[in-house]
């Protein structure tokens, strides 16, 4: 019985292992956090089109995680993780880094002066997410790769 109990905790032990490794693979860290914005996102978007009600803290949350989260987005993007995991990062990534930080960083300022000028209502989500839905659409269209 007890051999039993000592195999079953290792193959946990080991399979909890197996999923902090993969979790910290950059491709992996980078799908988590790309997952937070659309989330968040995906929160802005429900209150511009009405679909849920105006709440000024989950917007200022919203806000809060694109900003927190494109600050360190770029730095899980080292030479070595341009394939695997599915990845969907251009290759064009590591040719433009310099121009693939900026838009990453100019989406995190855009996202800080809407949390400073917190919208007051469905109209303003509607237009902060006009803004940050241009540098989405700025970086994707750049350094993401198309499913087919």
């Amino acid at each position: 019985m007890k051999m039993r109990v000592l195999v079953l905790a290792a193959v946990i032990a080991g399979v909890g292992v197996t999923a902090v490794t993969a979790a910290g693979e950059p491709q992996a860290v980078r799908q988590q956090l790309m997952k937070k914005v659309g989330e968040a996102a995906g929160a802005l978007n429900g209150i511009a089109k009405g679909q849920k009600p105006y709440d000024a803290e989950i917007v200022k949350a919203s806000l809060s995680t694109i900003s927190e989260t494109v600050k360190i987005f770029p730095n899980h993007f080292p030479p070595g993780s341009e394939t695997g995991m599915e990845t969907e990062a251009s290759p064009k990534i590591w040719q433009n880094m310099e121009d693939f930080k900026a838009k990453a960083a100019k989406l995190g300022g855009d996202a800080e002066k809407i949390l400073a000028e917190l919208p007051a209502d469905q109209a303003g989500v509607g237009a902060a997410l006009g803004i940050l839905g241009k540098d989405c659409a700025s970086c994707h269209e750049s350094y993401r790769l198309k499913n087919d």
